[in-house]
């Protein structure tokens, strides 16, 4: 009997609801990188095409002179080298966007596209190397990390006795009082300028109440539904298939994933069992490389993962989804006894020149063998192995080459 699937989550990086049976995508951050220097401060954005990360971070730069100056009428595209160095060292403001190419080489141009000039940009570079260093460097630390982050993703699974929800303090500070005007002694020998100034008092005093009133809406919305998440996760998920679907929902949500990911999910006639298809990346979706930067350039290497580990990853990687979906189920539903978890990716189809799921890997667990597993030792325990503890069905060779294999059925 296939499988009645009555939910789709779509999950982080960008979170959306979707009740098609399709949509996988993998999730990708902007091509390039860029930096706005401005009266602000300076700012950087970067992506690296390939990985699905992008950031934008302020940048301590200070001039050489201490101070700032607004940029003159002219487009600094227009300028000259000569007066490009001038504007930068006296402080003016300018926009830039940087990118980066595939192989880690770095392009420069102005705030409106045009391309930057080798002078210009080396103009740039004299005037803000270390700031463009520090960044980089700090950009190169965070892609390597989450590439190693695919690999450990089990390493964040919650113990299955953590159940119950802890309603959370509406952390937004409530709107300062009005500050209202106090009337001079001159005030009093004319009413016109004392009327003026109670209206200005009015008006601030009204405006005041209402943003007041506002934040009271907005707290007693969020502590409205943190006590209806509370009593849900406390009492409803004993009884409410309802409520045990949107706890898990809710709780697939919060987690970091670090890439999107499209569940869909089924719970059993009686409440104690569920299935669940994830539609995993294609393994040429994942990211294959780790970056430097080189000791006196301002530029990215990188080096490419072997073959081998590329597979190794990507093996870690779904079977890890795999491990943290089930500690989100066995940790939030508490009626769920067994869970049937499997793993999917779309590929082409020889035969056909369609489009078909390939599914990688299907396991059944109970509560009991998941309760076997020692949490506190998450980070020695490899995803792939724990798989292998339970009932599974899966065609791998040793170096993670995947076989088809026919999923299991939720009866």
């Amino acid at each position: 009997m296939a499988f009645r699937f009555q939910r789709r989550i779509t999950l982080a990086p960008g979170i959306r609801i979707n009740l098609s049976k399709r949509g996988l995508g993998l999730s990708v951050g902007p091509r390039g990188a860029s930096l706005s220097l401005g009266p602000s401060g300076v700012h950087g954005h970067a992506g690296i095409p390939g990985t699905g990360l992008a950031y934008r971070q302020k940048l301590n730069t200070q001039d050489r002179k201490g101070g700032r100056r607004r940029a003159g009428r002219g487009g600094a595209s227009s300028k000259a080298p000569a007066e490009l160095d001038a504007m930068l060292r006296e402080g003016a403001s300018l926009s830039i966007q940087i990118d980066v190419s595939d192989e880690g080489r770095i392009s420069y141009f102005h705030g409106d596209g045009t391309p930057m000039s080798d002078a210009q940009a080396r103009v740039l570079r004299r005037n803000a190397a270390s700031s463009l260093r520090e960044q980089l460097e700090a950009h190169c630390q965070r892609l390597n990390e989450d590439l190693d982050r695919l690999g450990r993703l089990h390493e964040q699974t919650p113990l299955p006795d953590v159940m119950g929800y802890e309603a959370r303090d509406y952390t937004q500070s409530p709107p300062a009082p009005a500050e209202l005007l106090h009337p001079e002694w001159w005030h009093r020998l004319w009413p016109p300028a004392k009327r003026q100034l109670d209206e200005e008092n009015r008006l601030r005093q009204a405006r005041f109440e209402e943003a007041y009133r506002a934040w009271e809406w907005r707290k007693a919305e969020h502590d409205a539904a943190e006590f209806a998440r509370h009593h849900r996760e406390a009492e409803a998920v004993w009884h409410d298939l309802d409520a045990m679907e949107q706890t898990l929902r809710e709780r697939l949500e919060e987690i970091d994933w670090p890439r999107e990911t499209a569940i869909d999910f089924d719970l059993g006639q009686d409440d104690r069992s569920i299935a669940v298809d994830i539609d995993l990346p294609a393994e040429d979706e994942m990211p294959d490389r780790y970056w430097t930067m080189p000791a006196k350039q301002l530029r990215l290497t990188p080096r490419t993962l072997s073959a081998t580990g590329q597979r190794k990853l990507y093996r870690d990687h779904v079977h890890g989804i795999a491990f943290r979906v089930l500690g989100a189920v066995f940790a939030r539903l508490p009626r769920v006894q067994e869970a049937r978890v499997s793993g999917y990716r779309q590929m082409i189809d020889a035969a056909t020149g369609g489009r078909r799921d390939q599914y990688l890997y299907s396991v059944k667990v109970t509560r009991q063998q998941w309760e076997r597993i020692q949490f506190e030792h998450l980070d020695q325990i490899d995803p792939v192995a724990a798989m292998e503890n339970f009932t599974l069905r899966r065609d791998m060779t040793k170096t993670g080459i995947f076989r088809d294999i026919e999923p299991f059925k939720l009866i």
